[in-house]
Parts: C-alpha cells; sequence; structure tokens
C-alpha cells in the first residue's frame, strides 16, 4: 500500500514550479534548502512556514509581492501577527521587506485578492485564480505536523517505513566535538596577550626597540569523543538506530565507538568504511552477544583497563547508551563509573526509558551510575537524539 503522506521534497518541487510560473525564479539549491530546513525546524502553522519559505526561497525583494501571492494561494494566510522582531522581544521593529500596504503587512494578514496583488504581476496563479488552494496540492504545514509527530515518536513504536524514515534524517544529523584550549602558540597578528620572550629576541635585531610586539594565542582543538552502546536484548529497539548515530559520529567527528552486551567490542574501523549499511551490518557482526543479557560494569572496565588507560577516556566526552538494566552486580558499575567520571571531561548517559511516563532511575545499574554522570537525557525518539548531539557540542565545563 503507497505511503499515504506526501514526499516533502516533490512538494517543495511544486512550489517551487508555481513559483518560477508566476516570475519568481527559484534555483534548484533554494528548494534543497527549503526542504531541509522544514525538516529540521518542523514549522505547525502557516505562519512560520512562510518565513521559513521566504527565507530559503527569495533573496530580492521586488519578489516578495508575488511570492506573497502564491504563497496564499497554495497554502493559505496567517492567522495570527508574523513580526519575527516577536520572538526577539523587538516589537517595535519594522517588518523586513515589508511596507504598511504590502500584502504581509504588520496587521498579520495576507488577503490574497488585495489591491497589492493586482499590481504585483501576472494573475496566472496555479491557472485557477483563488481556487488554486483546492487543487490537490499537499499543504506543507501539515506535512510538517506529521514530520513533527515522526521526529518525536518513541523508537520502539515505529514501524519499518517510519524506521526507515528515521534513518534518513538520523544519518544527516552532524555530530561536533567541543573545543579545548591547546597550548600558546605566537603570532604577528591579534592575540590576547603579549610573548614577551619573542619580543625582546625580536626586539635585539632592531637596536632594543620592540617596533613589532609578539603576541600569543591559545589553539583550539576538538575533544575526543567516545560512544559505548548496548546491544543487548532489552535494547534492541533502539540498537539500529543509535548504530547510526555512532557512524555519524566516527565519519562525522573521528569518535571511538564501542558495543558492548557481557563484553565491549571495538567498532570505529568497521563503521567507517564502506557503505553505511555495509558498516552498520559489519558492527554487529562484531558482537556476537548481541540481543543477549546485560554486564555494563563489565564492559566499561574492559574499556578503562585497555584503550581508557592508554589516554583515549582521558579529557574526552563519553557518551553511553543503555537503560541501565545490569546483570551483575551494581555496585561493581558504580567503581567503574566513578573511575571513568575522573577522567574523563564530560559522561553523558543516555537512556531511552527515561522518556516513559513515571520513569525513576530505580534500576540497579541505573541508580549506582547517575551520580557519576555529569548529563542524563532521553534517548527514545529523534528529537531526543539531536538533544544528544546538542549535548554533546555543549563547550560548558562539568557543573
Amino acid at each position: 500500500m503507497p505511503d499515504p503522506r506526501p514526499d516533502l521534497a516533490t512538494v517543495g518541487a511544486e512550489f517551487a514550479q508555481r513559483l518560477a510560473a508566476n516570475g519568481v525564479p527559484v534555483p534548484v539549491h533554494r528548494t534543497v534548502w527549503w526542504t531541509r530546513a522544514v525538516m529540521a525546524a518542523g514549522p505547525t502553522t502557516v505562519d512560520e512556514l512562510y518565513w521559513l519559505s521566504r527565507a530559503t526561497l527569495i533573496d530580492r525583494n521586488e519578489n516578495l509581492p508575488l511570492f506573497d501571492a502564491v504563497f496564499a494561494v497554495v497554502f493559505g494566510t496567517a492567522t495570527q501577527s508574523d513580526d519575527p522582531a516577536e520572538f526577539r522581544g523587538d516589537r517595535g521593529a519594522p517588518l523586513p521587506g515589508t511596507t504598511a500596504g504590502s500584502p504581509r503587512a504588520s496587521d498579520g494578514t495576507t488577503p490574497p485578492d488585495g489591491p497589492d496583488r493586482e499590481q504585483s504581476g501576472p494573475q496566472t496563479v496555479g491557472d485557477d485564480g483563488a481556487d488554486g488552494a483546492d487543487d490537490g496540492a499537499p499543504g506543507v504545514a501539515a506535512v510538517a505536523s506529521e514530520i513533527e509527530l515522526l521526529l518525536t515518536k518513541d523508537f520502539a513504536q515505529c514501524d519499518d517505513t517510519e524506521l526507515t524514515e528515521l534513518n534518513w534524517i538520523v544519518d544527516r544529523m552532524r555530530v561536533v566535538a567541543p573545543t579545548r584550549p591547546a597550548r600558546w602558540e605566537p603570532t604577528l597578528g591579534a592575540g590576547r596577550s603579549v610573548d614577551l620572550r619573542r619580543t625582546l629576541r625580536r626586539a635585539c635585531r632592531t637596536g632594543g626597540d620592540p617596533v613589532r610586539w609578539v603576541r600569543r594565542r591559545r589553539r583550539e582543538l576538538p575533544r575526543r569523543i567516545v560512544l559505548l552502546a548496548d546491544v543487548s536484548g532489552s535494547m534492541q529497539s533502539y540498537a539500529r538506530v543509535y548504530l547510526r548515530v555512532l557512524q555519524g559520529a566516527v565519519l562525522g567527528a573521528r569518535a571511538h565507538a564501542y558495543l558492548f552486551a557481557t563484553r565491549l567490542h571495538p567498532v570505529t574501523r568497521a563503521l567507517a568504511r564502506g557503505s553505511r549499511e555495509t558498516g552498520i551490518t559489519r558492527a554487529m557482526a562484531q558482537s556476537p552477544d548481541a540481543s543477549g543479557g546485560t554486564r555494563i560494569g563489565a564492559a566499561i572496565k574492559e574499556f578503562l583497563d585497555t584503550d581508557g588507560r592508554r589516554g583515549l577516556a582521558r579529557g574526552a566526552v563519553v557518551v553511553i547508551v543503555s537503560d541501565g538494566w545490569e546483570r551483575a552486580d551494581p555496585a561493581h558499575l558504580g567503581e567503574q563509573m566513578s573511575r571513568l567520571h575522573r577522567l574523563a571531561h564530560r559522561v553523558i548517559w543516555v537512556n531511552p526509558r527515561k522518556a516513559a511516563p513515571g520513569f525513576a532511575p530505580l534500576a540497579g545499574g541505573m541508580a549506582a551510575a547517575l551520580p557519576h554522570v555529569d548529563a542524563f537525557i532521553e534517548g527514545h525518539s529523534a528529537r531526543a537524539v539531536q538533544g544528544l548531539l546538542d549535548a554533546i557540542a555543549d563547550p560548558a565545563p562539568r557543573p
């Protein structure tokens, strides 16, 4: 059975074609921007969709009247004030690119049949006048609402089609590593402080007069990212999605990735080679204990005794994806988390069960690990995955 929801790229292409037919040229790359922006921002009202479309599709003020007319016919008019200055607290700021008599004046209305439309250019909007809104063109606001629902839906409740769409979205999320200060380096340009030793040495060439001051500044280097994902039986509904998160971190931020159930398995190289699907299949093949029991404490100890002790965990952002169901002694997990917390810059724990109504970290493993965690976040949906990426990129020091 075909998917009844319209394809967002198709909607954007049809809207761009209608704009072009009425004298508003829209390059292909701007249509791509529009699709990505709608997917990322998730507008739920026509008003929000208008400003998103205007920012991504229009680059000339003279095209605004025609754009307003076409938008009003295709998607309808705004029902509330759409002054973006309201979102900045500056309610007195003028509306950019509009005048008091323009179709989108500050009164928040967009009359499709007003005099400005008559003066704006050809009257071929949709070739059917104001009735074009009923010609079967899908409403992007409704599409955006469905995307927003999909982004907040629990991975465990998604069918295969929805998981395919979510995988596509997660694959395009960017993992950004926070930066850390490195050693000072000299510079003849702008710098935070004067390098006195190099300045005096340079002054010897000019008879002791420091003609040019040598300054210095700190270099900024990305922090190391380490991700450990639970692939035991209780995490099967989320493991495949988080494998894609790990893969994106490996490819985009040179992160180090591990899977664990009863043992720890490094999968960085497996995820980095070949296509995405091939890399994920290879990584799962290297985890023969997947879908089995969970020994989180033993896996973290193995990491700390090997790669972590060699410096991989020192000063790094360490992410653990697990529901906290520990098969072994929870006290052992608490000890290993304490070791990890002393080494790492930040420890982030992602628990997909956290979003469940009435959730409390009462499971033995979760309760033992939580005192040694800097950020405890949800991980059940694509929106929660974006929250994880924001937490990873956060440059704030440990609380």
